[in-house]
Order: structure tokens, then sequence, then C-alpha cells
């Protein structure tokens, strides 16, 4: 549940004041189809949520959730609100009074040139610092419109990439402009939540297709754009995003004065570097009875080691069954490089993952204005304290 309140400005960005609050069902603070939908049919509002300013809470979700949003229509009847915009270099291009329109007009230009009809509706899903998600109803089935900040743009270039060497594997990306605007073909079926460990054999099967076809190709998706993690650029990164918490976490020194050894023990197990998802859970595995399964949400990809993906997708299962997928796994591997260690991998990086993390998240919160902090801004101490808690 959010209690959720919109300030609303016109198309020129001027303040027009507040709608009454108002409950929505999902706690989740990017979701706004639920926000959308509620300040239509309460309000006569037609709204397009730009970004959140106010969350009473340190973290999501839930709450009391307060954003900013464009009228687009109605005249409903607001209250004054002491709120004046003020621009921020690190703000989204989505996020900014006009940015979603412009998004839209992009992606209808780009459906025109395939040829794919008229879109007959369209449905805002999602908005926050990561991405904005909107659902585009053609024709011939639905699209989706994914808007990414620009130091996420790299997807774009992991799908292109997986588009050529494994069609059907990930999202279709129908265009993208190269600056984290792009059009995604519709997948059938659910996402994974909560898989049971037999499907995940399978989504095992299918990242390991995928980095195997990586191996060669390391240069390549270097060039274009994805992170590279490997080896001392991945301490160095860990070591600059956990240099402000040395104080505070006690423990944090002395796993960073081990990690060289730590992460040099790693690459002596054998393992080839390759394409990392980054997070790899089952959530983010479609599955269908009519298509093969696909991967999403590649916008954590990085360059690395593949064990860090094996963690994510053990995670919620029984000990039993973790082992065994970890031996699945780490069998898959072994056929691809005789001799190494892909157990010793597993154990090694244990407590590395949750450093990769705090790298991640402080890396959003670099690049995102301060307002949407709250989203990222506990992750990178929690993930810094399970690396200690993991050695």
């Amino acid at each position: 549940m959010r209690n959720v309140t919109l300030v609303l400005v016109d198309v020129s960005g001027a303040v027009l004041g507040a709608l009454p609050a108002f409950d929505v069902e999902l706690p989740y603070w990017p979701e706004v189809a639920d926000v959308v939908l509620g300040a239509r049919e309460r309000f006569g509002a037609d709204v397009t949520v730009l970004r959140l300013l106010h969350a009473d809470r340190p973290r999501p979700h839930g709450g009391a959730v307060t954003y900013l949003a464009q009228l687009d229509g109605g005249t409903p009847a607001l209250t004054p609100v002491d709120f004046r915009p003020a621009p921020h270099p690190l703000r989204a291009p989505f996020a900014e009074v006009g940015g979603p329109a412009a998004s839209l007009r992009w992606a209808l230009d780009e459906l025109r040139g395939l040829g794919m009809g008229t879109v007959e509706k369209i449905s805002q899903r999602k908005t926050w610092n990561l991405s904005a998600l909107w659902r585009l109803d053609t024709p011939g089935g639905p699209v989706w419109l994914k808007h990414l900040p620009p130091f996420l743009r790299a997807e774009s270039e992991v799908l292109a990439w997986l588009g050529e060497v494994a069609p059907g594997s990930a999202p279709h990306l129908l265009a993208a402009d190269g600056t984290g605007r792009q059009l995604l073909g519709h997948l059938p079926g659910e996402d994974g939540f909560g898989a049971p460990v037999e499907q995940r054999f399978a989504m095992a099967d299918l990242l390991h297709g995928l980095q195997r076809r990586a191996l060669d190709d390391l240069p390549g998706l270097a060039a274009r754009g994805v992170r590279d993690r490997r080896g001392e650029l991945l301490r160095t990164q860990i070591a600059v995003a956990a240099e402000p918490w040395l104080g505070e976490i006690f423990g944090l020194d002395a796993l960073l004065s081990g990690l060289a050894g730590r992460l040099a023990a790693v690459a002596a197990c054998g393992l080839p570097d390759t394409l990392v998802h980054g997070d790899f859970h089952p959530g983010n595995v479609r599955f269908s009875a009519s298509v093969p399964p696909a991967v999403l949400d590649w916008g954590d990809a990085f360059l690395g080691n593949p064990a860090f993906d094996i963690l994510g997708l053990c995670e919620g299962l029984a000990p039993a069954e973790a082992e065994a997928l970890e031996a699945h796994w780490a069998g898959l591997w072994r056929r691809v490089a005789p001799g190494c260690d892909p157990e010793a991998a597993v154990e090694l990086v244990r407590p590395v993952a949750p450093l990769v993390d705090a790298v991640l998240y402080a890396g959003f919160v670099h690049n995102i204005e301060p307002s949407e902090w709250p989203y990222h801004a506990e992750d990178v101490p929690t993930c810094l304290s399970e690396a200690v808690a993991r050695v």
C-alpha cells in the first residue's frame, strides 16, 4: 500500500497544485500504472508521472510518497503547494516536463517506420531513476518503450548483441536511439519469481549458453560499452565504493586488504571471464509454454566471473537444492574449461558478490539527483555489511 500525493505541473512546467492524497494497492515506488489510473478515476485528471519528490521513509517501499506529474488533460480541483521546480544536471530525460512525450514521439515514429501500424493504447507502467516503461498496444500486439538514463544505455548494446548471436534469448530490440531509448518486443508468459529448483536448472542452462557465446567476443562487448569488472578493475571499483564506509563498518578494512589475494585465487580457479547478467534471479527469466525462456533486464550486465550469477540464481533455495544447482552449473563449466574448479570459485566470490552490488548501488547514487536517493542510499552500507558477514 502507498499513500500517493501528486504535485501537478502543466506542459510549460508551471506548478498547478496538488491532488488530494489517495491510496494505491501496490507498495512499489516505481510502479505508476495504478497511480495514473487512480488520478483519472478519482479526480478526472489525465497525468504522466515524472519523478519522485519525497517519501516518508528512508528506503522503499510503501508509506506516503509524493511524485511530480504532468497534467495532460482534465480540470481537477487542486490545493496550493509550496514547491518550486529547479533543474538538476543528473535528472533523467524522462523525468523532465515534456520528456515522456518526447520519448513517445520517438517510439511512434520508429513503429511507423517498422510498419507496425497505429498505436491503439499507451499505458505508463513505471518510472524511477533507473528506467521509464510504457506499454504500447499495436494491431500486431503489445510493444514496450523502455527509456534508460544515460549511464545504463549499454543495455541496448547487450540486447543487440544477444539478438545477433541468440535470437529469442532476450527481449527483441526493435529500435534504439543510443541515448537510452529502446523499443522492445513483447515476451509472452510469466516472470519466474519463486521458481522451484527444477525450473532453475533450465535457467542455468540458458544463461550458460549465452555466456559460452560471449567468451570469444569480450573485446567487442567492451567496445559496445558493457562495464568491465575484471581483475584489478573490479578491486579498484570496490575500493572506491567502500572508502566512505571504512570507519563505520567493522571488519570492512580487513576484507578489502585481502581482496587482491581473494580475486587472484578466484582467477586461479580457471573459470573464464564472460558476460555476467549481474541480477540473475528467477524473476528476470520469462517463461511461456509457447516459446523458450528468455532473460530480461540486462542493465546491470558486466564483464567478469560467471560465479556471480549462480549465486543470485540460488537465492531462496534450501541448502540441498542450492548445492544440486551449483553442481549442475559447475558441470557445465567443466566441459568448457577442463580442469577448472567452479565450486571453489563460488565460495571465494560469495563475500565479493555483495561488494559488487555495493559498487552498482554507489554508481546509481552518484548518477541520480538527491530527491531520488531514498531508492538506493541505504543499499551501499547494507551490501558492505553483508560482505563482511559472509567472510
